[in-house]
């Protein structure tokens, strides 16, 4: 089985998905300890991203999802400057579908490992 990755992004303020949110995808390397760019994508209609454009299969070892939080919450006409990103580093240790949800608002976040 092959290491994928999957992010969900709900606006809380709004009870809904958030659209159009970019995330970047880095992977931090075991030799120099540098980050790495795989990918950026945006969320879709239902606030998802399952794919990665040009990853066929992520690394395992550390990832790190960076969220543009603030272009998200400028298109949507409130303040971004709390949480102008948020950055969201995980392990990956095994080859199975791992699911980093995202619930969001200008002021907080909460994010767990999902399924």
């Amino acid at each position: 089985m092959k290491v994928t990755l999957s992010t969900h992004v709900l606006d809380t303020t709004t009870g809904k998905p958030a659209v159009n949110v970019q995330v970047r995808i880095s992977h931090e390397s075991h030799e120099s300890g540098q980050w790495k760019s795989l990918a950026a994508a945006w969320t879709d209609d239902d606030g998802r991203i399952r794919d990665w454009p040009g990853v066929v299969e992520v690394p395992q070892g550390r990832l790190r999802l960076t969220f543009a939080t603030a272009e998200y919450f400028r298109g949507q006409g409130q303040p971004a400057f709390f949480y102008p990103e948020v950055t969201i580093d995980v392990n990956i240790d095994r080859a199975i579908h791992h699911h980093v949800p995202l619930l969001l608002s200008p002021f907080g976040y909460t994010t767990y490992r999902g399924s």
